[in-house]
């Protein structure tokens, strides 16, 4: 799937002080020009990059990388609370793999190369934004799970952080953006169905048949992996999240045998240090 190139699409549309072409009948074709111009267009960021503001977005956008995640979902699985920690861990990895299948099955040219100040994408498709895609789920979940007006507020005003942080450093346009939030959204949906009464059967399950399930589905998704295109394959990137899970769901049980009940958490700045 070919996008039409964002500068063609520019001199298309009349813009640059050029005027739209006049010609009867073509009202709705000069709408989809507009359409595309917004969600493709690049040049708009150009004018917001500032040398304070980059290392703004560079910080938002690292909330979306996997060293992040490494640190931040083991802290809060011991220093909060396990169960969140746990079904949070087990959101992402979802999240994840279904972005990864979609990226590679649309392989969705990311914007030119001369807007990029992130050299890490090099290589990756851009629909949907894995960034905007796990950082709506993820943070809109924590703020679910917690109840509070103010972690709504915090949850929102991150994942917006993250999602435009991708625009301002160039490696997506809008149209992979409000892709990746509509399928981080789609997340959490699903996500609650799987917790609802209807999988009670599954949690009931041993924790071996849980395990078992994982390793399964390395099989059957290379099974139903798209074939590699232009952008290569990220398959086996993406299986090592099942990987992950894996150790994080062996290590929780373990850990709850050990230790059912958590003794009382100390101080807030105890726990910080």
């Amino acid at each position: 799937m070919k996008r039409i190139p964002r500068l063609d699409l520019a001199a298309r549309a009349g813009i640059r002080g050029k005027p739209y072409p006049r010609k009867t009948g073509c009202q709705s074709h000069l709408g989809d020009i507009a359409v595309e111009d917004f969600l493709h267009n690049m040049e708009w960021v150009l004018p917001l990059r500032s040398d304070w503001a980059t290392p703004i977005a560079d910080g938002f956008t690292a909330l979306g990388y996997t060293t992040f995640f490494l640190i931040f979902l083991p802290i809060g699985y011991w220093l909060w609370d396990r169960a969140i920690f746990t079904r949070l861990a087990v959101l992402i990895a979802i999240s994840a793999v279904v972005n990864g299948w979609f990226k590679d099955f649309w392989q969705d040219a990311r914007p030119d190369p001369k807007y990029w100040l992130d050299g890490r994408i090099e290589g990756s498709p851009g629909r949907p934004s894995g960034h905007a895609q796990i950082a709506v789920a993820m943070w809109l979940w924590l703020a679910y799970e917690i109840r509070k007006n103010w972690a709504w507020a915090a949850a929102i005003f991150i994942a917006a952080g993250v999602c435009f942080s991708r625009l301002y450093l160039g490696v997506h346009d809008v149209d992979d953006i409000l892709v990746g939030i509509a399928f981080g959204l789609a997340s959490i949906g699903l996500f609650m169905l799987l917790l609802g009464p209807s999988f009670d059967w599954w949690r009931r399950l041993p924790v071996w048949v849980h395990l078992t399930v994982i390793l399964a589905l390395v099989p059957a998704l290379w099974a139903i992996w798209p074939p590699e295109g232009p952008a290569g394959s990220s398959f086996f990137g993406h299986i090592a999240v099942l990987f992950l899970l894996f150790g994080w769901v062996t290590g929780q049980t373990l850990d709850y045998r050990l230790a059912p009940e958590r003794g009382p958490r100390a101080e807030a700045w105890r726990q910080i240090v």
